[in-house]
């Protein structure tokens, strides 16, 4: 199912299709008044620009150099080449020290690789431990947003799910109610965890730390109770020194979120005292995207989600609609890059608007790369016949000006004419959910020539 199909699903429910806009576009005003708080905001994305695309530039270096900063820490380093190595690398893990109940924050990287599956199918507890994630884990769903994983979700909603697994009072939906229930849940799992897994943020080459951002602390209290805490990191994560870290913790939280900074910035240096902390760096496709000219800015990505608040079809679609670990503007690339076949239809989600990019923090041409997998798509031969077929006879079209104007003013007489039943028929796919303009008597070359003639 592409995402067309997937999206009439989420918009037939109309009252939801319009809290879903309007819940994410108060986060983007957030972001607005956040960012615009700042007078240096343009020149931080300017710099922060520089810096991740040196980095990509000198990738091998850094990745090295990080490597060896954090074995000298005492920190284990382990490399993945995809998915199934680092989901590998994990269970080995988790088995070597006997670990059976696994606590989680948030990690996308961990939802790209499948890994909660794969762990429970060899019989480990996973618990996310992100108040987002374990709502949509409850509910066997993948999360759809990078940062607010329930936002499709409403507060009656969440009550139902913490009544059925919680055993919370029926009916009651107050966020506070709700939010201490889900703490109380959540302390026990962690008091009784083996192990801890985080994402990444950021990780330091110069000093060969991890960076984790939450509002929540539940990557602190994971990785400080349990003995055993492992990071997973993509390759891109990487970042020169500890100095540009103020850079990238002044866009993030504000570009995320509205937030002058997120309530915990935790560094990770070395593993606690008698424990073991390991980092699992990932490729999983990564270097194929590095290595393409058109498409290796996606990497500087920092997974702020702005993009995604800001972007008409998202708000209005949802994020479950893009079947991709990563939805919106930036998955709508990333996922083609992944598998150009399966993810076909994601760059046509898009109105081209260029909003996605005017407020990436990193001044990503994301409006850019979704046109040009627009051509990717369909030079490999994977647009729907109908659509091609339509689009080549439209430009066969314009190509011939009298034709155009002679259709044109065929259109202006009939069309206001037909019946309904036939204008808006199962036929035409694109007045399924719009109306048609009211018709003009003239053309607008016509009245151009009107006005030249009236003047004379």
């Amino acid at each position: 199912m592409g995402h067309p199909e997937a999206a009439e699903k989420f918009i037939a429910n109309d009252e939801r299709m319009h809290w879903h806009d309007k819940a994410l576009w108060f986060v983007r005003e957030k972001r607005d008044l956040a960012a615009h708080g700042i007078p240096e905001w343009e020149e931080l994305r300017r710099v922060a620009k520089q810096i991740k695309t040196h980095v990509m530039s000198k990738l091998d270096v850094y990745l090295e150099e990080f490597e060896e900063n954090a074995k000298e820490k005492g920190i284990h380093v382990h490399w993945a080449k995809d998915a199934k190595e680092h989901n590998e690398i994990v269970l080995k893990l988790l088995l070597n020290r006997g670990a059976k109940k696994l606590v989680k924050s948030k990690s996308m990287l961990t939802e790209e690789c499948h890994l909660n599956p794969y762990l429970e199918e060899n019989g480990i507890d996973v618990v996310d431990t992100d108040l987002g994630e374990r709502i949509v884990q409850l509910r066997e769903e993948a999360p759809s947003h990078i940062v607010l994983p329930a936002i499709h979700l409403k507060k009656e909603d969440v009550g139902t799910t913490f009544e059925h697994f919680l055993k919370t009072e029926k009916g009651n939906s107050d966020p506070t109610y709700l939010t201490r229930s889900a703490r109380v849940h959540l302390r026990k799992k962690f008091l009784n965890a083996d192990a801890s897994l985080t994402g990444v943020n950021f990780g330091i080459a110069e000093t060969g730390g991890i960076v984790v951002c939450t509002n929540e602390g539940n990557a602190d209290l994971g990785a400080s109770l349990a003995k055993l805490h492992i990071a997973s990191m993509g390759i891109e994560k990487i970042i020169p020194k500890i100095k540009d870290l103020a850079v990238f913790t002044r866009l993030l939280s504000r570009s995320a979120t509205g937030q002058p900074i997120t309530s915990y910035t935790s560094h990770f240096h070395a593993p606690v005292e008698g424990g073991e902390m390991h980092i699992i760096i990932v490729d999983n496709g990564r270097s194929k995207i590095l290595g393409s000219q058109d498409f290796k800015q996606s990497l500087n990505c920092i997974r702020c989600g702005a993009c995604l608040n800001t972007c008409p079809i998202y708000r209005r679609s949802g994020g479950h609609s893009y079947g991709y670990t990563i939805p919106g503007p930036i998955g709508s690339t990333l996922g083609p890059s992944k598998d150009l076949s399966a993810n076909k239809t994601l760059p046509f989600a898009c109105t081209l608007c260029a909003s996605c990019s005017n407020v990436c923090p990193i001044k990503i041409d994301l409006h850019h790369q979704l046109y040009k997998y627009r051509q990717h798509v369909v030079n490999a031969g994977l647009l729907a016949t109908k659509k091609h077929t339509i689009l080549k006879v439209a430009a066969w079209v314009m190509k011939h000006p009298s034709l155009l104007d002679f259709g044109g003013k065929i259109a202006r007489k009939i069309v206001p004419i037909m019946p309904r039943s036939i204008l808006y028929s199962s036929a035409n796919i694109w007045g399924k959910k719009r109306e048609l303009p009211k018709f003009p008597k003239n053309s607008f070359k016509e009245l151009y020539k009107q006005h030249k003639e009236g003047k004379k």
